[in-house]
């Protein structure tokens, strides 16, 4: 049997595909952590302008004359709860915001909206819904560690495209049971089971989290994509020189001649977009799902928890295969050393020789 042979029929026995899944299993268990916290962030965050023009809009005010003054604004706050102080009083950004006011009375806080023009109540402070969705969207771009972390993050995604590369060598089954692979089934143990659940996830979404990855890697180093894409087509125009036209400007005027009318100034006309642009804007839409409204950004949130499940699956494998095995191994040698001592006939008083009796 050929080496081709032996991969497409009893793939489990060639050397490479050992190596190969080595290679999985460790990048799998280093990197598992990572790739549970950026993928559940990254679910979080997928409606994030959609989150944020719904928050925008409950802090949304007219701006109805002069606005309250800071004392005004405390008065109103104090005849809203009387039994309440004010802590805090924040201002919006902009002229159209409401006023952020936090009233305390002992261990309870309220958190309040205000507006800077009526003075009236108009329900809870949504700052906490804003702090989280700022954690959340820290946490997937940087790892909450800034330029660092933003580096680290594209790091980590090329090593996520290893990991999926790897898997789907390490997924193949061979020819007579390959379909095996690609569903669960009932009637089996759930270690069995766990193993099905991981290979189904991992056939069904590997495309998927490999256009995550280097998609996410691009973002922060551009360079390799567009030298690549750059290699087959076009990505930024020719030149062409300035687009707009001048000021308006009215021509000289003579004697018996009518005043030119100036010449309005041209709109700017943006140039269609080149193949290697859109290529490139398509890696944005494809990582977070811009391109088909809100089914696609609801799907891209239930298949972002897709990297999740299968470092629980991968780590449950692992656990039933070689720590599992190793922790009962441990408890038996350590149960073992404790009862030796016990049968030891030199150690124990029951086997000890003992004296003939009136010697001492």
């Amino acid at each position: 049997m050929t080496r081709a042979e032996l991969w497409l029929r009893r793939p489990q026995k060639v050397w490479l595909r050992r190596a190969v899944f080595q290679i999985h299993l460790w990048s799998g268990i280093i990197l598992g952590i990572y790739v549970f916290l950026v993928s559940v962030s990254g679910s979080a965050v997928v409606f994030r302008n959609d989150l944020y023009d719904v928050l925008f809009a409950r802090t949304k005010v007219a701006v109805s004359g002069p606005p309250l003054t800071r004392e005004q604004l405390i008065q109103a706050a104090q005849r809203a709860y009387l039994d309440y102080t004010v802590q805090s009083v924040h201002r919006g950004r902009f002229p159209t915001e409401a006023a952020d006011i936090l009233l305390v009375k002992g261990w309870i806080h309220k958190d309040r909206l205000f507006d800077p023009y009526l003075g009236r109540d108009m329900g809870p402070s949504v700052e906490i819904y804003y702090r989280i969705l700022h954690f959340a969207s820290d946490l997937h771009g940087n790892l909450l560690f800034g330029t660092p972390g933003l580096t680290a993050n594209a790091v980590g995604g090329f090593l996520i495209s290893i990991m999926c590369v790897t898997g789907m060598v390490v997924w193949w089954p061979g020819i007579a049971t390959w379909r095996r692979g690609m569903t669960l089934r009932r009637d089996v143990g759930w270690k069995r089971f766990n193993w099905d659940l991981h290979s189904a996830i991992g056939f069904w979404t590997a495309a998927l989290i490999l256009m995550w990855a280097l998609t996410g890697a691009y973002f922060v180093f551009p360079e390799p994509f567009r030298a690549v894409i750059g290699s087959f087509t076009t990505i930024d125009p020719p030149r062409v020189g300035p687009v707009l036209a001048g000021p308006a400007v009215a021509g000289p005027t003579f004697a018996n001649q009518a005043p030119t009318t100036p010449t309005p100034p041209r709109r700017r006309v943006r140039p269609p977009l080149t193949t290697g642009q859109k290529i490139l804007r398509g890696f944005s839409f494809a990582h977070y799902g811009n391109f088909g409204g809100w089914p696609v950004k609801a799907l891209w949130v239930i298949l972002g928890l897709a990297p999740p499940a299968l470092f629980v699956t991968g780590f449950l494998m692992w656990w039933n295969r070689v720590l599992g095995p190793a922790a009962r191994r441990f408890v038996r040698g350590s149960e073992a050393a404790s009862i030796e001592p016990a049968l030891d006939p030199a150690a124990s008083t029951e086997f000890a020789v003992r004296p003939p009796p009136g010697v001492t």
